[in-house]
């Protein structure tokens, strides 16, 4: 007997989810490649003295790559439900906005960046926490995109 496809539907915040997630476990992953990350022979299981630069610009540790990792894989798990993409999505934001203002007020020199943080991190914080609260909160469609799953 030949299985028969069936749609799987998700609403454009479960999708929002979806991607926002799977950028999270690019980045995770990303962050342990030499190469992409310079300075890899610098990287750091935690703290400001990591010389790890993810794509040259963003500074990172093993503790750093790891937390996108597990943002990751929250995003994906939380996906699967409406309510659980909305919350991903927000509170998330949330956390990054928290971020962004403890990397204003840190001395990135002190034990108190044990991410690690340095500038750039610290602006693309503000945007992904943003943009993470507007996706969670923007009005979308009640539809449901449909997303072929053979079974």
């Amino acid at each position: 007997m030949t299985p028969t496809p069936t749609t799987v539907r998700r609403s454009p915040r479960q999708l929002f989810a979806l991607v926002v997630g799977a950028v999270f476990l690019l980045v995770g992953v990303l962050g342990f490649i030499p190469g992409v990350t310079s300075n890899y022979d610098q990287i750091m299981g935690a703290g400001h003295e990591s010389g790890a630069l993810l794509l040259g610009v963003f500074q990172v540790s093993i503790l750093h790559n790891i937390v996108h990792l597990a943002f990751g894989v929250a995003g994906l798990l939380m996906a699967r439900k409406p309510g659980g993409a909305k919350t991903f999505l927000v509170a998330g934001g949330v956390i990054y906005l928290v971020l962004w203002v403890y990397g204003l007020l840190i001395d990135h020199g002190s034990t108190a960046n044990f991410v690690p943080l340095n500038g750039a991190d610290n602006w693309l914080h503000l945007g992904l926490g943003l943009g993470m609260i507007a996706l969670g909160l923007i009005p979308v469609s009640g539809g449901k995109a449909p997303i072929a799953d053979s079974r």
